[in-house]
C-alpha cells in the first residue's frame, strides 16, 4: 500500500452506524473479516477489532465462543442453504425453459452444470441425460463455440450484478475484461438466456413542504455535473417496508460521482434522519460548497440549516412541487427500489438495515456500474479522477 493510501485511510473517519452496519455483515450475515475488509476498503486489523468489540458487546466474547465442531457444522449448514437457494433460483429461471426445444434446454444445463448434477437439471427440464450427452458430444462452430462461452460470462456477470444489469452495462464489463464483442451480440445471448434487468416501479414522495421554515433558492438549477468532488452534494428521503412497519432512509450523494457518502436509517422520517445522514458525510468528505434537497420540513428545520451554516456550505433547494430539481437523487431511489427493495420481503427492520448497508456500501459504492460514469462504479470514477488530477 502506498503512503498516500495509507494516510487517506487513516484520515477516514466512520459514524457508529456505519460501523454497527459493517460488523452485522460479518455477525448475522456470516461473510468473513477479511471479504467486508475488502469489500468496504477497510483496514483487516482495525475492522476486526470492530468485530471482536461487537462481540464482546453481545456476550459472544471468548466465553460465547463456538467450538471448533460447532463452527464446522455452522459451516456445513450454510453450505446446505446455499445449495437450497441455487436450486431455488435456477428452478425460477429454467421455468421458462420447459416450453422450448431441446437445444435451449441443452445449452441451459451445459452452462448450469458447473454448479449443478446433470442428473439433476435433466430430470428438472424434461429431457434425457443421454440426449443431453449425445448434444454435448457434436462439434460446434467457432461461432457457437464463442457464444457458448460468452453466455457463461454474461450469465456470471448478470449474477454479480443481483440480477440488476441489463445489456448495455453487462456488455461495457465485458469490454472492461478485455472481451470484443458487440452490444447486439450480448443483447441476443441475454435474450436467449432469459436475462433481463428488473423494471422499475413508479413510487410517491415522502416531502412535506407544508411547513413555515424558510426555504433557500435552487441555487444548483439542474447543474447535476460539478467538475470536481465535494463541490455539490444532493440529499433526500424514501422508505422501505417491513412485517414490523416502514423504515426511512435519508442519503447524501456527490453528484460529481454519484456515490452515496451519507446516509441514515429510522423509524421516523424527521429532522434526526436527515441530520443522521449529513454528519456521516461530513464526518467522512468534509464539507461540500453547495447543499441541495427537495423543501421537506427535514431539511429546512433550523437545526439541518444550522449544521450547514456551521461549515459555511451554501443551501439549495428545488422549486415547489418540482422532482426533477433534485433528479439525481429521484434516479438513485429509482435504482434502489428495483434492484433490491422490489426483489424481497423483509420480516424486520433489522433485516432490511443489513439489506440497505450492503446495497449502499458494498454493492453501489463499489461494483455497481453507473451508466453517467461511463460505465464504472462511483468509487472507480473518483479514484480515476484523482490520477487525472495529479497527472495535470
Amino acid at each position: 500500500m502506498s503512503e498516500r493510501e495509507k494516510k487517506r485511510r487513516q484520515r477516514r473517519s466512520f459514524t457508529s452506524e456505519f460501523k454497527s452496519g459493517a460488523v452485522k455483515l460479518v455477525l448475522e450475515e456470516g461473510k468473513s473479516v477479511a471479504e467486508v475488509a475488502r469489500d468496504l476498503d477497510l483496514t483487516e486489523t482495525a475492522f476486526r477489532r470492530w468485530v471482536e468489540q461487537a462481540r464482546t458487546d453481545r456476550g459472544q466474547g471468548k466465553q460465547g465462543a463456538l467450538t471448533s465442531e460447532e463452527r464446522a457444522e455452522l459451516s456445513q449448514l450454510r453450505k446446505r442453504v446455499r445449495q437450497l437457494e441455487m436450486e431455488k433460483e435456477l428452478l425460477k429461471n429454467a421455468a421458462g425453459l420447459l416450453r422450448e426445444g431441446d437445444e435451449v434446454k441443452f445449452r441451459f444445463i451445459h452452462v448450469e452444470k458447473a454448479s449443478l448434477s446433470v442428473a439433476f437439471l435433466c430430470r428438472q427440464l424434461g429431457v434425457s441425460r443421454s440426449g443431453y450427452y449425445a448434444w454435448a458430444k457434436r462439434p460446434e462452430s467457432q461461432r457457437r463455440q464463442r457464444d457458448r462461452e460468452l453466455s457463461v460470462e454474461v450469465a456470471a456477470i448478470q449474477q454479480q450484478s443481483r440480477g440488476t444489469y441489463g445489456s448495455p452495462r453487462v456488455h461495457a464489463e465485458l469490454r472492461a475484461r478485455g472481451a470484443r464483442v458487440s452490444a447486439k451480440r450480448v443483447a441476443r445471448l441475454m435474450r436467449q438466456e432469459g436475462l433481463a434487468a428488473r423494471r422499475r416501479r413508479p413510487f410517491a414522495r415522502t416531502t412535506d413542504s407544508r411547513h413555515a421554515h424558510p426555504v433557500a433558492p435552487n441555487v444548483v438549477a439542474r447543474d447535476f455535473l460539478p467538475r470536481g468532488p465535494n463541490r455539490t452534494w444532493a440529499s433526500d428521503i424514501t422508505y422501505i417496508w417491513t412485517a414490523e412497519g416502514w423504515l426511512y432512509l435519508a442519503v447524501v450523494l456527490d453528484l460529481f460521482s454519484r456515490r452515496v457518502v451519507g446516509w441514515s436509517m429510522g423509524e421516523r422520517i424527521d429532522r434526526h434522519l436527515a441530520l443522521g445522514a449529513l454528519n456521516m458525510a461530513l464526518a467522512g468528505r468534509g464539507a461540500p460548497a453547495i447543499h441541495h434537497s427537495d423543501r421537506g420540513c427535514q431539511y429546512a428545520s433550523e437545526d439541518y440549516r444550522e449544521r450547514l451554516a456551521e461549515h459555511g456550505v451554501t443551501c439549495s433547494m428545488s422549486r415547489k412541487g418540482n422532482c426533477w430539481d433534485n433528479a439525481v437523487v429521484e434516479s438513485f431511489f429509482s435504482s434502489l427500489k428495483m434492484e433490491l427493495v422490489h426483489t424481497r420481503s423483509f420480516r424486520t427492520r433489522e433485516e432490511a438495515r443489513r439489506a440497505l448497508f450492503d446495497y449502499l456500501e458494498v454493492f453501489y459504492n463499489r461494483k455497481r456500474l453507473h451508466s453517467a460514469l461511463g460505465y464504472i462504479s462511483p468509487v472507480e470514477y473518483e479514484r480515476t479522477a484523482e490520477v487525472r488530477r495529479q497527472a495535470a
